[in-house]
């Protein structure tokens, strides 16, 4: 059994008093010490999804219109508040996209991880504070045991990233997701903190989701990839036979669209026009108007997720037909 079972998953927008449709039937699933990359352009869902696993969206105007949440058979959907909260942080824990706006600026980082300790775990105050200098160590940390008293502004984005990760492995996780941890970090730091996540994987045997809508990083560190635009899984594999044999024009619009240091290209290709908005509405394959290879039946009907080459999923008409 996997770790994680996401099935058929949907989520909408409560807007004027009518949802609005923004993740539809979606499924994938996790097993242990497996790392699944999501990836898509910003608005196609991915971390609405990753909020909804997690228990994020109480209290807000997204709801959950469908589908089922598996952890450890378990499903997520159908536990109680109380029940939920004790697994979030301990057992599945989140790397949020910017740590600066995450992280408490009135707080010293120390008392920050020590606070998710104290939630899930009955230790001592010198327990609590040893446990604190292990992780921020672990996450190498430069000066850890005078940076734990630091303030966040006190510390580089790259730190601070080092901390949010030290804080989603205080428990000892099972999951970790992690939406988009590179963003507004230059390139360097971007390998570090990747690197860092994946060590960790290898020495702990945590399973990670990663989200991201850059191709390169993905095609580095995930075992499978799923592809998501406008709320929907468009293509999904292993990432080896994901790259080897694309079956989706969005897909290899995202891989064209990435600057490689063998060409000798002046011009990255882009993919032309931008993701429909919640308000538009298309019949068909969301894709198609920007799609080069749409055809009349591309417009007037939605295609299915269909398995190609054992485990190769794709949502397209002409998947293996046109020349990508």
């Amino acid at each position: 059994m996997p770790l994680l079972d996401v099935d058929n998953l949907s989520i909408a927008i409560n807007a004027k008093r009518h949802l609005l449709p923004v993740v539809q039937n979606c499924s994938f699933t996790v097993n242990e010490n497996e790392t699944l990359g999501i990836v898509g352009e910003s608005g196609c869902g991915k971390s609405l999804t990753a909020l909804a696993i997690m228990g994020l969206l109480e209290g807000s105007q997204v709801r959950i219109t469908g589908g089922s949440i598996f952890f450890k058979d378990e499903n997520l959907l159908q536990m109680s508040p109380n029940s939920r909260r004790r697994i979030m942080g301990d057992e599945m824990a989140m790397v949020f996209q910017e740590p600066m706006t995450s992280l408490n600026p009135v707080y010293r980082i120390g008392d920050q991880i020590i606070e998710v300790l104290q939630q899930h775990r009955k230790m001592s105050a010198n327990d609590y504070r040893n446990r604190a200098l292990e992780l921020l160590e672990i996450v190498k940390i430069p000066d850890h045991k005078q940076r734990i008293n630091s303030f966040p502004h006190q510390l580089s984005g790259g730190q601070r990233q080092r901390v949010m990760i030290a804080m989603a492995l205080a428990c000892d996780p099972k999951l970790i997701i992690a939406d988009e941890p590179t963003t507004a970090l230059d390139v360097t730091v971007q390998k570090e903190v990747l690197d860092l996540m994946l060590d960790l994987q290898r020495t702990t045997g945590t399973s990670i989701i990663l989200i991201s809508h850059d191709l390169g990083i993905i095609s580095q560190t995930c075992d499978k990839v799923a592809v998501m635009y406008r709320g929907r899984i468009v293509e999904s594999a292993q990432t080896a036979e994901l790259f080897a044999n694309i079956l989706h024009p969005y897909t290899r619009g995202l891989l064209n669209s990435l600057p490689s240091v063998d060409s000798d290209t002046e011009w990255l290709d882009a993919i032309p026009g931008r993701v429909p908005t919640l308000e538009e509405e298309l019949n068909g394959c969301a894709f198609h108007p920007r799609c080069a290879f749409a055809k009349a039946q591309c417009s007037t009907e939605l295609p299915d997720l269909t398995t190609f080459k054992g485990k190769h999923l794709s949502r397209c008409h002409f998947a293996g037909e046109i020349p990508l």
